[in-house]
């Protein structure tokens, strides 16, 4: 325990150096972006919705699951604000519930994709040589596959096959947890190029270098030294990702190599308002309006975020 005593106090005094309050600085530079506040606001806003889905089913008397032949298609009313689908399924109902999974799948996927890419840049940048140029290649490998073909072939593989019991495979969440793993294994490299470029800049500093001097180990400099200063390129990547993921999943399912029904999402409900296109196209511009905004806004968010966590931009 004393011989850890240097290394504690020399952390302690980093941690308390000056420098004013990293929270106020970050508040100050996020809210000179409008776009940004405005964009967190609505996904705030759209996930809050979808969350209260079953509050909204109270409320209008009826189920996403319920379905009335004999209303089909009907324009909005009171019982049904944005009117039916094609098998008379409320819309705002199915909305709500896509949304549930296009967001939880598109933050599920950036999570795990920004923590593999996070791992492989930490390893890589830190360790450098062969260990970094290993993993390196690996990532330029993963970027030059055709995504989406890869994923079309690795979506439409029977899970039965691969000894997953037929009741599982054959669940909506077994399409779900596919699509987050499907697009995380692909979807790490951006993550992890960036946190290596900025690993190999940290573990030149001075307080990098003092760690090392008190005899701290590479686990424990990676975790409470480089890691920390590490996760803004972090977060502007997992953050930009969620969009893309969205767009990924969408398209999928689009297909019919994503989010099967009946379990509704944004994409699979674009695929069923195909055939009722022109006589009812708003069954398609809502679901597609969704994403579009959901994309958008993730983007605006990520470029706030961006310039909120870069302290260059006060002198700027």
């Amino acid at each position: 325990m004393s011989a850890n005593r240097p290394l504690l106090a020399a952390e302690a005094r980093l941690a308390s150096a000056p420098g004013g309050s990293p929270s106020q600085a970050f508040l100050r530079r996020f809210r000179r972006h409008p776009l940004a506040v405005v964009s967190l606001l609505v996904l705030l806003l759209l996930a809050a919705a979808s969350a209260a889905v079953p509050l909204v089913e109270q409320a209008l008397g009826v189920t996403a699951e319920q379905i009335d032949l004999l209303a089909r298609a009907a324009p909005p009313s009171a019982a049904h604000p944005l009117g039916t689908d094609e098998l008379g399924r409320d819309l705002l109902l199915r909305l709500l519930h896509g949304g549930r999974v296009s967001l939880g799948v598109g933050l599920a996927a950036a999570l795990v994709a920004a923590s593999i890419g996070t791992g492989v840049g930490l390893v890589a940048g830190y360790l450098g040589r062969r260990v970094d140029a290993l993993l390196m290649r690996l990532a330029d490998s993963v970027i030059a596959l055709p995504l989406l073909p890869l994923l079309i072939v690795l979506a439409a593989v029977d899970l039965t096959k691969l000894g997953v019991p037929a009741e599982l495979a054959g669940s909506g969440q077994a399409d779900l947890w596919r699509i987050v793993l499907l697009v995380a294994l692909v979807g790490w490299t951006t993550t992890a190029r960036l946190v290596r470029g900025t690993v190999l800049s940290l573990k030149a500093r001075e307080y990098v270098r003092a760690a090392e001097a008190l005899g701290a180990g590479p686990a424990r400099i990676l975790w409470r030294h480089i890691l920390p200063n590490a996760l803004s390129p972090v977060i502007v990547a997992t953050t930009l990702s969620v969009g893309n993921v969205i767009l990924i999943e969408s398209v999928l399912s689009f297909l019919g190599f994503g989010i099967q029904p009946p379990l509704p999402s944004w994409g699979n409900m674009l695929t069923g308002a195909q055939e009722t296109l022109w006589s009812a196209p708003m069954l398609a511009i809502w679901p597609g309006l969704a994403i579009f905004v959901t994309v958008i806004a993730a983007n605006f968010l990520g470029d706030g975020l961006q310039d909120a966590l870069d302290p260059r931009t006060d002198r700027r």
